[in-house]
């Protein structure tokens, strides 16, 4: 994770011109393809995971649970693949939504 809080430049997009030369562009989000993409993408996924009372195992950081009562959910990441198993329907469906909302995700069932 430590790779994904440096400073991101590139050159200057073709078509774009400065009158200063060696200008280059610092980029404000992660892009799809670059190296700190997916780091950007898994702290999002951990900070809302956590902020919904999912707890992060420490043995493998890509295990979350929840329990409440007698029902329970767990999610694993898996590169950019979720799997989620419990037997709470209705947090599968809250913590689908709340991923929808934030990462405009796929249900593949």
């Amino acid at each position: 994770m430590e790779n994904c809080k440096k400073d991101v430049y590139t050159m200057l997009p073709s078509g774009v011109t400065s009158n200063k030369p060696n200008q280059v562009c610092k980029l404000l989000k992660s892009l799809y393809g670059l190296k700190q993409a997916s780091g950007k993408w898994y702290e999002k996924l951990t900070f809302i995971l956590l902020q919904q009372n999912y707890i992060q195992a420490s043995v493998h950081h890509s295990l979350f649970t929840k329990q409440i009562d007698s029902s329970f959910a767990i999610l694993l990441v898996y590169v950019d693949d979720i799997i989620l198993a419990g037997n709470s329907l209705s947090e599968f469906q809250h913590i689908k939504s709340i991923l929808h909302s934030s990462f405009k995700i796929k249900d593949l069932g």
